[in-house]
């Protein structure tokens, strides 16, 4: 899979974590250390250039999907050998364009000073997965669910996984117009994500899918601190906002990398 198809299709992972993040990062004036502490959100893929975004936390009554912007940083990020500075852009954006310093098995810490103070992340870019199958591209539904097969399983997919590593099982519509499976009792959108929690295979069964159509399959291989934001009990509550999971040194948001392989998948009725 070239990793450009993985970058078009796995914005529904990516923006679940951003939304999550840049709602769970507002201010709690209970807690004043976790007041002014700069947001940073980066997402490295291998052979891509690098992006970070960095903005400040929101007020509670902010419906904004981002803070403001923070400009004028200096940001430095190393891969160990080599220490490149990020070119500012738009909103608080900034980027690396030299696609061969984001490379598989290195360590990468990132670095600013914000306020006096210094803000640090490191990530690990991951291994891209390996031995990623599906038992048929295609995927038959019925028109009419049988109760008594609800939970039978009808198609695996399946990776190698001997060291239990992390990994996200992302089912992305690509359909203009997906068709729904009325049949199906689920609230399940057209694109939808699973933790497979350190598996090996998913069970594909027959109220898996809630849309007819066409698939983009797509492992990602992913690192703790993602999964971490991933699940954090925060989504959604005003109880502890402060206490979403985060990597950043003096900061709040996510600074991690990841890797994917992609598959095809029709669901179309039997």
């Amino acid at each position: 899979m070239e990793i450009k198809t993985y970058i078009r299709y796995t914005y529904l992972a990516i923006v679940a974590a951003s939304l999550m993040m840049a709602s769970a990062c507002k201010k709690n004036s209970s807690d004043v250390n976790a007041v002014n502490k700069p947001v940073v959100e980066a997402y490295l893929v291998a052979g891509q250039p690098l992006s970070l975004k960095v903005y400040q936390q929101k007020d509670l009554t902010d419906t904004a999907t981002y803070g403001s912007a923070i400009t004028g940083l200096t940001i430095n990020v190393s891969n160990g050998a080599q220490t490149v500075k990020l070119t500012e852009g738009a909103n608080g954006t900034y980027t690396y364009s030299d696609t061969t310093f984001i490379a598989a098995n290195k360590t990468y810490t990132m670095q600013f000073t914000y306020n006096n103070i210094n803000v640090s992340a490191s990530t690990i870019m991951p291994g891209k997965p390996a031995g990623f199958k599906l038992t048929d591209s295609v995927f038959h539904e019925p028109n009419a669910l049988d109760q008594a097969y609800n939970d039978k399983v009808r198609a695996t997919v399946t990776w190698t996984n001997p060291d239990s590593l992390q990994h996200i099982l992302l089912f992305k519509n690509i359909d203009s117009n997906p068709f729904e499976i009325i049949a199906v009792r689920s609230n399940r959108t057209p694109s939808f994500e699973i933790n497979t929690e350190r598996a090996s295979i998913y069970n594909i069964t027959q109220t898996t899918f809630k849309y007819y159509g066409h698939y983009k399959v797509i492992l990602l291989r992913v690192n703790d601190e993602y999964i971490n934001v991933l699940t954090s009990n925060t989504r959604g509550s005003s109880q502890n906002l402060v206490n979403t999971p985060t990597n950043v040194v003096n900061g709040l948001g996510i600074f991690t990398a990841m890797q994917a392989d992609t598959l095809n998948l029709r669901v179309t009725t039997e």
